[in-house]
């Protein structure tokens, strides 16, 4: 069910983000447009506001009234004496400069960057800010707007002499709109962030949930088969045991039962494994620290696995160089991780298997080799050697058996100890564990 519903989800949830990218990136460029022409109208009415701030200063020659009659005319040279004063002559570029940032400021747009000239109806710059001239022909980045200044409607100068007009130039218009965005977009671009990563996590999930699920069928078949060969041979032996002229062989009759014995031992220790799986799941390993004589134990172990290195035909080398070989550590839990590391070396071996077992002090740890010759691993077996039910290919060895336990146990046995392991291997050449345990008490 997983395999057909896996990849359907993966499908639809890249539709999903394909479509919010491009609902994005049409809201983007339609906020783009808005933004483009609110700036351009805030600017235009800020600088209405100016031009007609500038206006008031033509005021200047009080209640002239002229007659209203018909055919009333005034002499141009008489227009000439009333001609109203330029605004150069009233006002400093500063004050222009400040007036126009005063504005922009009261339009929210205060961080605007501008230059401005004040021209009359000749097209004469009787004004300018510095970088005026320069950025006037760029019309391809920037933005030019016209505002003429004209004397309020119904004073005594309307109509009489020219007019001067204002230009406001805005360079790069586009950029300019860009940084007003910019948070914005920056939220935009969290907000995306945040849906991928929870896209990326989700995608993680499913295949880790993948990834358990065949673990657990892998696992159930593994226990079924390691139940089931135990259990099918009780039951023959049972049936021999039944049979009457077994019953009458001793010889017989003990070796039927000590089949028994030995597959029932079997089958305890495949359900003490499983256990031990639960306690490490939930954290519950508990320590029960003494201490110990480190190559005492390793002779220990070696000596419970003599029946099956002798199967094996392999030779186990020791060199216990540690000076001093007292360990503080859990008998029982350290004990059977050395004996799943050397239970593994047998398992995973080939011909003329040795297993060399080194030890060594260093100042901060007792360190512990333990090196095989075996089949070997893959980089990626090295990456998940420890992980929870996790089995290798093991290529043309066809009779290891187990439930990828022991080496996830290991490593839960080594971090309840404050310890450390880590493995180099090669594939067809052999394996090494290397084990460092802290010498202080507290490991």
């Amino acid at each position: 069910m997983m395999k057909k519903t896996f990849p359907l989800i993966v499908v639809l949830i890249s539709l999903s983000l394909l479509g919010l990218f491009l609902l994005q990136a049409s809201w983007l460029k339609n906020l783009l447009e808005v933004r483009q022409e609110q700036l351009q109208r805030n600017v235009k009415e800020a600088c209405i506001n100016v031009a007609v701030d500038l206006s008031k200063s033509m005021h200047y020659i009080p209640s002239l009234r002229f007659p209203k009659r018909p055919g009333f005319r005034i002499a141009n040279d008489f227009l000439s004496l009333i001609k109203p004063p330029a605004i150069s002559d009233r006002f400093s570029q500063q004050d222009v400069d400040h007036k126009l940032r005063t504005a922009f400021q009261k339009a929210n747009i205060k961080d605007l960057n501008f230059e401005f000239a004040i021209t009359n109806n000749n097209d004469e710059i009787e004004m300018k800010s510095p970088g005026f001239e320069k950025e006037f022909w760029d019309t391809l980045h920037n933005r030019r707007i016209f505002v003429p200044v004209v004397p309020e409607t119904g004073s005594d100068l309307e109509g009489i002499g020219p007019y001067e007009n204002l230009i406001i130039i805005v360079p790069d218009f586009q950029k300019q709109v860009w940084d007003s965005l910019k948070w914005v977009i920056a939220g935009a671009a969290v907000f995306m962030f945040v849906i991928i990563a929870a896209f990326f996590v989700t995608l993680k999930t499913l295949l880790n949930q993948k990834k358990l699920s065949e673990i657990k069928s892998d696992f159930i078949n593994n226990m079924t088969h390691e139940f089931k060969t135990p259990l099918a041979t009780i039951s023959l032996a049972v049936d021999a045991i039944r049979n009457e002229k077994v019953q009458s062989d001793k010889e017989k009759l003990n070796y039927f039962s000590g089949i028994i014995k030995e597959e029932n031992k079997r089958m305890n220790k495949h359900v003490e494994t499983i256990l031990q799986a639960a306690i490490t799941e939930k954290q519950e390993l508990q320590l029960k620290e003494v201490q110990l004589h480190l190559h005492e134990l390793i002779r220990k172990i070696i000596e419970n696995y003599q029946l099956q290195l002798k199967e094996k035909d392999a030779k186990v080398v020791l060199q216990l160089n540690a000076k001093n070989d007292i360990l503080v550590a859990d008998e029982v839990h350290f004990s059977n991780l050395l004996s799943n590391l050397i239970d593994n070396a047998i398992k995973y071996s080939q011909d003329q298997l040795e297993i060399k077992i080194t030890t060594h002090n260093t100042n901060k740890y007792m360190v512990i080799m333990i090196e095989d010759n075996g089949i070997g691993m893959s980089k990626e077996t090295m990456k998940r050697v420890f992980e929870k039910f996790y089995r290798a290919h093991t290529g043309n060895v066809h009779n290891v058996k187990g439930f990828g336990l022991g080496m996830s146990y290991v490593k839960t046995v080594i971090d309840a100890h404050k310890g450390k392991i880590k493995v180099d291997s090669t594939l067809g050449k052999g394996t090494t564990f290397t084990i460092e345990m802290s010498k202080n008490t507290n490991i």
